[in-house]
């Protein structure tokens, strides 16, 4: 893939709904993504659209969102409708203007997103959209996210004024003897899954457990996960969430609590030999499954997340093996399944 994998950036299109997407904060990955595609430094970046292996279409949906959306007022205004017609358009521009798109039906052309509605960019015309990669945080499988098609995109949460790693990515390499917390996890109420587990355990004054709606500061935080053996990682609102990320690159043993989620990278990493995963209806019985994880077992698995934590590193100019990386690769194996 290193010496053969071109991406083409369509240059149609003018900021700020494409050509510049969040570079920090929740939806940070996309907007990563872009800049390094169109920075000139990647050696992914094809020369002329005839070289390309595929084209990426570089809307922003977190900026559509932001700048033709805002302020939302009322239910209508969460029509989606102004998306549909946005994407429709940039898509009928490249169609009508190069022979890409029709030769393939939009096979090797692929989009990137974390915004939650980034999946609903094809529902309007799902005929047109069927052979289309969507990259997406936003990976729910009963929300019309294909695996086979489309490729899990890891959701970041960077701070302000940060490019590749941050605090919230630093490394924590505090040894197994030395983290004296079983399971911990702080964040918002978002969703039912996040509802069933404060239900649960946040009230509790069990010190093995320790689950937070809120905490003082981001330094205390990462001091915890940096401190447990476990980081419970419940879906949100939508399925994909930055604890996964930040827990690995704290050497802390990811819980997967989710329903429906097709989990990055997936096609080479078995998700299975360094995370735990929990069912939502056994929230509840969180502590005895935690504890019935042998220690030879954590030990496993604790070199295991310290062995795939490159994968999850964001570095600008990306690096081999690093987060883009694997994105990249992640889009090799899906165009390698088209033929023109």
């Amino acid at each position: 893939m290193v010496k053969r994998f071109k991406v083409w950036t369509y240059k149609e299109g003018e900021r700020p709904l494409v050509h510049r997407a969040p570079m920090n904060n929740i939806y940070s990955i996309e907007g990563q993504f872009l800049d390094e595609m169109e920075s000139g430094k990647s050696p992914f970046r094809a020369r002329t659209p005839d070289e390309a292996h595929v084209f990426y279409l570089p809307f922003s949906v977190a900026s559509i969102i932001h700048f033709i959306y805002q302020p939302i007022l009322s239910k209508k205004d969460y029509d989606r409708g102004r998306l549909h017609r946005i994407v429709d358009d940039y898509v009928g521009v490249v169609a009508g203007k190069y022979p890409y798109w029709n030769r393939s039906g939009g096979a090797d052309h692929f989009m990137v997103s974390c915004h939650d509605w980034a999946p609903e960019v094809s529902t309007a015309n799902p005929k047109f959209y069927s052979k289309f990669i969507r990259v997406l945080c936003n990976a729910n499988t009963s929300e019309g996210f294909r695996p086979s098609r489309d490729a899990s995109l890891p959701e970041l949460y960077l701070q302000y004024g940060q490019l590749g790693p941050t605090p919230t990515q630093s490394r924590s390499d505090r040894p197994p003897s030395n983290r004296t917390i079983l399971a911990f996890f702080s964040g918002g109420a978002h969703g039912y899954i996040r509802r069933l587990l404060f239900d649960h355990w946040k009230n509790q004054t069990d010190p093995q457990v320790q689950v937070f709606e809120h905490l003082p500061n981001r330094a205390i935080y990462t001091a915890k996960m940096g401190s447990s053996k476990f980081c419970l990682c419940p879906s949100g609102y939508e399925v994909a969430s930055p604890r996964i990320v930040e827990a690995i690159n704290h050497g802390c043993v990811p819980v997967l609590i989710s329903a429906n989620y097709s989990l990055p990278f997936a096609e080479v990493l078995d998700w299975s030999e360094f995370t735990v995963s929990v069912p939502v209806e056994r929230i509840g019985e969180m502590k005895e499954i935690l504890e019935g994880v042998s220690e030879e077992r954590y030990l496993e698995m604790y070199e295991r997340v310290k062995g795939v934590r490159r994968h999850f590193v964001l570095n600008r100019p990306a690096k081999a093996y690093d987060l883009l990386h694997m994105v990249l690769h992640s889009l090799w194996l899906r165009r390698l399944n088209v033929r023109l």
